[in-house]
């Protein structure tokens, strides 16, 4: 089950970067909806698993 979790969560982060692809693609440095800073703030949000805690023990087995 915790092996399920940590691929949906590298699966999630590898959607995250081709997300932030896309958007330097389409708006490059232009602002982001809601008044974010776009592909910039997508850049900082990239590497953050959903699930910290099982990528921590996993590496402790």
């Amino acid at each position: 089950m915790c092996e399920r979790l940590v691929d949906l969560d590298e699966g999630l982060q590898e959607w995250c970067y081709r997300h932030v692809k896309m958007v330097q693609r389409t708006i490059g440095a232009k602002i982001g909806t809601g008044g974010s800073s776009g592909a910039q703030y997508l850049l900082t949000t990239l590497m953050t698993p959903l699930f910290p805690d099982l990528w921590e023990i996993r590496s402790q087995l």
